[in-house]
């Protein structure tokens, strides 16, 4: 099937930022805001690491290491334990600095159905739901999350050839449709704690990503 067609965004701004986060870890990005992404979002492309190199490379030496990283105000910004959101992007900032490559901050919170929605889905998990169908009760889809704008930013910045640092299968199909080369798929760690074992699980069983944890659970 041949790739979807790609509309071109391109950089507005990028600045040098430094970065620290509550564990001491510290690193240097170069942030990018971006005109002409379809949904009219504010996402932001985070280079780490030797990116220049890792986007220079071609097909000859190893893709930049990418991580398309979901908005989750909950997890990334107050430490909730509902999910393994801020762990994967502690962990994403810190591995993609190492080798050089992309954090994409994607605005769409809740797997695209808003913090509001996801709060309400919380409620519902807490009644017996699982993450999906919680979403479902709501009148969303399981997953409203659509990677064309990831794609347009990459386009943008230069790259079509990616390690994509993921656990969700789902990331790489739709960056591929879009026209991206994902040279490889390289797993997050598993994050796990007593209050996100039953998500972490549902994920593996229902959404297909390579998680390690016990599917006996829940």
């Amino acid at each position: 099937m041949p790739p979807l067609p790609l509309p071109i965004a391109m950089i507005r701004t990028q600045v040098s930022m430094p970065l620290r986060f509550a564990d001491g870890y510290s690193t240097a990005a170069r942030v990018f805001s971006f005109d002409g992404l379809v949904d009219g979002r504010e996402h932001l492309a985070f280079g780490l690491g030797d990116r220049p190199a890792a986007v220079s490379s071609g097909s000859r030496g190893p893709a930049p290491l990418v991580r398309p990283h979901s908005e989750c105000l909950t997890g990334d910004t107050f430490g909730s334990q509902r999910c393994d959101c801020g762990a994967q992007l502690r962990e994403a900032v810190e591995r993609i600095a190492d080798c050089g490559g992309f954090l994409l901050y994607l605005r769409q919170e809740g797997r695209g159905i808003g913090l509001y929605a996801k709060l309400d889905a919380y409620a519902l998990q807490d009644t017996g739901m699982d993450t999906y169908e919680a979403n479902l009760a709501l009148g969303h889809g399981e997953d409203e999350r659509s990677y064309l704008v990831a794609a347009q930013m990459l386009r943008a910045l230069g790259v079509s050839r990616i390690a994509l640092l993921s656990n969700n299968p789902d990331k790489a199909r739709q960056l591929r449709r879009f026209g991206m080369t994902v040279a490889s798929r390289v797993p997050t760690g598993v994050h796990l704690s007593d209050a996100n074992e039953r998500y972490l699980v549902t994920k593996a069983r229902r959404g297909a990503h390579t998680l390690d944890v016990p599917l006996s659970v829940g």
